[in-house]
């Protein structure tokens, strides 16, 4: 007697099939070209495509490039991502208080940045960071300071694309952390008034308990977005000065759309693939066993 697969199936079948068809096939695909040495001319005549096993992998472990790369987005994502959550819910923190009115007004002003067209951002902010008539160099040298080459000096030019991403990015979580700090029972506050919590106390022992499932979702995306960083660099310094902003993706899309090197990107890709899902795994991780610790028990 045959058993029917549950109806539950049928109505999951084309969600599964649609990510089977756009997640699955791509990171195989990807994961396949990695093996292969496919360029320019195997476009032409696929026929010359050789498998080559784990040789571009070996490879990248020699390239200085990789490892400067790695190195400039992992520092673009420990100090960015951080400074982005920061920014996010202390503006987050700063509208939900009772006495700010217009709310609406200001939660759509600080996301303009997030629907601007991050090019014509990073275009602004090149002329904001021009070393001579920038409105930065007009201001230090008011104030008697020494003039920055911001994009142009090795030492500045992550930072000020660092800064550049945190402003352009923090609205959109600053919604977020908003949507959370408003489904806070109020009674929560008036229990801990009641037992003679400040403002401090109530912040660390309500506030951020409560906003640790936000935190979860806010800090994995802002990770995933932020370590396949491209357009800043592309658009601000093309990733110099001396590949001081030269990072993953920028890496992969020269190796892949500059040199035709196909084969050798689509490896730089999927170990920023394994990248990401190493880090999303490891935050996922620790943020639940914070979280949990706290009190908010996993829902069944």
């Amino acid at each position: 007697m045959s058993r029917r697969p549950p109806a539950a199936w049928w109505f999951l079948a084309p969600a599964l099939a649609a990510i089977a068809l756009f997640f699955l096939v791509p990171v195989l695909a990807s994961l396949l070209l990695s093996l292969t040495d496919f360029d320019i001319y195997a476009i032409g005549d696929p026929g010359t495509v050789r498998f080559t096993g784990l040789r571009n992998y070996r490879r990248l472990l020699g390239d200085v490039s990789f490892w400067t790369a790695l190195r400039n987005t992992l520092v673009f994502v420990g100090i960015g991502g951080p400074l982005s959550l920061a920014v996010s819910l202390g503006g987050a923190l700063l509208v939900d208080a009772p006495a700010v009115r217009l709310r609406g007004f200001f939660r759509t002003v600080y996301f303009l940045p997030v629907v601007t067209t991050l090019v014509a951002v990073a275009v602004v902010w090149r002329a904001l960071y021009h070393p001579r008539v920038g409105p930065l160099a007009v201001l230090f040298e008011a104030l008697g300071l020494p003039a920055v080459d911001w994009l142009g000096d090795p030492r500045f030019a992550m930072p000020a694309i660092i800064l550049m991403a945190v402003w352009k990015n923090f609205g959109f979580n600053l919604v977020i952390f908003l949507a959370g700090l408003q489904a806070i029972p109020e009674r929560l506050y008036e229990a801990a008034r009641i037992d003679g919590a400040d403002a401090w106390q109530q912040l660390r022992h309500v506030t951020l308990p409560m906003l640790a499932p936000t935190f979860v979702f806010v800090s994995i995306s802002t990770a995933i977005g932020y370590f396949q960083l491209f357009a800043e660099p592309y658009v601000m310094t093309h990733g110099g000065p001396s590949d001081a902003t030269l990072s993953i993706v920028l890496l992969m899309y020269r190796e892949g759309f500059r040199w035709w090197n196909l084969g050798y990107a689509a490896a730089v890709a999927f170990v920023l693939f394994l990248l990401i899902l190493a880090a999303s795994a490891l935050q996922l991780r620790l943020q639940r066993g914070t979280a949990f610790g706290a009190g908010l028990e996993p829902r069944a």
